[in-house]
């Protein structure tokens, strides 16, 4: 017996986006952004009066780069995550919307290279 209305049955089973990989995604990376966010507070207020030296022998070291770099392909990846959801849900011409999400995709991916090419150059440069 199907419970469902003649307009349910019509329609058939709804939207065949990817919609539960990108919630996935969006999960998996607010997971990881927890700990690494409490660690790069508690490394950010350890530095609040320190020179650049002292910090560039901090990020130097290889555990700290691996944890900055993975905060930042974190953070990135949850950002870009979250304004595409947002730009989906609320922009209504589909060109608008397709040109928002690749704007946010590219200019995410854009920053989080620079971001990951700066933290390579901190901690590699003498």
């Amino acid at each position: 017996m199907d419970m469902r209305s003649h307009l349910g049955r019509a329609r058939g089973p709804g939207s065949t986006d990817n919609g539960v990989e990108h919630w996935i995604s969006e999960r998996f990376s607010a997971i990881a952004l927890a700990p690494l966010s409490l660690w790069f507070i508690y490394s950010a207020l350890g530095f609040a009066g320190a020179d650049y030296a002292t910090f560039q022998a901090w990020q130097s070291q290889p555990g700290n780069v691996i944890l900055m770099i993975l905060f930042l392909l974190a953070m990135f990846q949850h950002g870009q995550l979250g304004l595409t959801v947002v730009f989906e849900d609320y922009i209504q011409p589909v060109w608008l919307k397709n040109i928002s999400v690749a704007i946010v995709k590219y200019t995410a991916l854009l920053f989080c290279v620079a971001c990951i090419f700066s933290v390579l150059r901190v901690a590699f440069t003498a």
